[in-house]
């Protein structure tokens, strides 16, 4: 009995396991992330579009992505928040891993305008 209950709780949580990376620390951020070159890019061809100064939140300069980025951050990875981006049918879609990665790097690195 004791071995049944134990397989069936394996197939359980293996089952559940997603496959997201936690978040980033410093350590796993090999290089130095720029805002202008990584993650402005970034948000402009994924958020910019509906979070610009008409809508919600304003996602077009360092200020704003730098005081939204947990929330960019949650909506990205769907903890939290709802996730984004939003597809033409208002369905979220997740954006890959690499691309949050990054993204997580540059907070953890300290937000920098470079």
């Amino acid at each position: 009995m004791k071995i049944s209950s134990f397989f069936i709780l394996f197939i359980l949580v293996c089952s559940c396991k997603k496959d997201k990376v936690e978040f980033y620390s410093n350590a796993n951020c090999s290089d130095t992330v720029s805002f202008n070159d990584e993650i402005l890019p970034l948000i402009q061809n994924n958020c910019s579009g509906c979070h610009d100064n008409l809508n919600g939140y304003s996602l077009t300069n360092h200020a704003n992505i730098s005081s939204n980025s947990s929330a960019i951050i949650g909506a990205m990875r769907n903890s939290g928040y709802k996730l984004m981006p939003r597809d033409g049918n208002d369905n979220g879609y997740a954006l890959p891993d690499s691309i949050i990665q990054r993204m997580e790097c540059w907070v953890n690195q300290g937000k920098k305008n470079n």
